[in-house]
């Protein structure tokens, strides 16, 4: 098998790209602290290796020709590639984490992470963000396991510390026309028995799917909220949904709420958590550094003071 050895430098392209972004040889040469005529060389025998004629020069300024247009444009491509490798290395020659794994509770809303992901893009220095969605004990797993470097969660293991950083409700939802609707409010647990309850997939690779689970006979498991939402849109059941899910549907009329006697919502406090302690990376300080600062958003004042003080 043969190797294939290209004819032209990385350096060659990038000199081409100078060229065309100062506006011509002159400025680029200013630009990149070269002599004129080694740009143009080098543009020669780009072209010259390549058989193709990628600039061609009227007056005093080079112009792309339309195959250089179409080679300009790939070889941003290839240069932008060797930026973000040589980046990583140096990276990752001074531990900064090639990736860092987000465990999010189902129940958080992510529409106010969005700014603070965009945020954390820019800083990141190429690092891949790997967001899993998590439920029940399978939050606690990552903890446990360490297998995630930051953790939102509504629940600490035992012995686990974590950070106030938002608070989540649940309420109980069905289709308006669902018999559970027309029943005077509040009903009883009772009354659920003999309805089709849905209920969200324990994430851990041992799941205990308990908590929630109203002891309906019929129960019907999904994987995310959103499965869970279209099924009771339908008029399929019921189900706890997070408000920030249910909220809308509520307000057009797609859904209704339902109150038990003793319990009309769930409602409680995520925790950021970083599972590894001081082995934490510096990349994953970093995006629970900027996850922290925006809490003040997501947090009541009083919960804000007392997670300060």
């Amino acid at each position: 098998m043969s190797i294939y050895r290209p004819k032209t430098t990385v350096e060659q392209w990038r000199i081409l790209q100078a060229v065309v972004d100062f506006g011509g040889y002159a400025h680029a040469a200013e630009q990149l602290n070269k002599s004129q005529s080694s740009l143009n060389h080098a543009v020669a025998k780009l072209q010259q290796v390549l058989g193709v004629q990628l600039l061609e020069v009227r007056g005093r300024k080079a112009y792309l020709t339309d195959i250089g247009e179409v080679m300009l444009r790939r070889s941003r491509q290839l240069t932008q590639t060797v930026t973000e490798l040589e980046q990583l290395a140096d990276n990752l020659h001074f531990g900064w984490e090639p990736e860092v794994r987000l465990a999010v509770e189902m129940v958080c809303n992510r529409s106010p992470l969005l700014p603070i992901f965009a945020d954390f893009n820019r800083e990141s220095r190429g690092s891949r963000l790997i967001i899993d969605d998590t439920v029940l004990t399978g939050t606690l797993e990552q903890i446990v396991e360490q297998s995630a470097d930051v953790v939102i969660t509504h629940h600490l293991p035992k012995g686990v510390l974590g950070e106030p950083f938002a608070e989540f409700r649940m309420e109980l939802v069905c289709h308006p026309q669902h018999e559970l609707a027309k029943l005077p409010q509040p009903i009883k647990q009772s009354d659920l028995l003999n309805h089709l309850q849905v209920v969200i997939r324990d994430t851990a690779s041992k799941p205990s799917e308990t908590s929630g689970w109203l002891k309906a006979e019929q129960r019907w498991t999904v994987s995310h909220f959103d499965e869970a939402l279209r099924l009771i849109k339908s008029g399929l059941g019921f189900c706890w949904l997070p408000t920030y899910m249910s909220e809308e549907s509520v307000t057009r009329g797609e859904l209704t709420r339902l109150t038990i006697d003793g319990s009309s919502h769930r409602s409680g406090l995520l925790y950021l958590v970083l599972p590894k302690g001081e082995k934490t990376g510096p990349c994953a300080k970093l995006l629970a550094d900027k996850l922290l600062e925006s809490r003040s958003s997501n947090l009541s004042p009083e919960v804000l003071a007392g997670s300060l003080s």
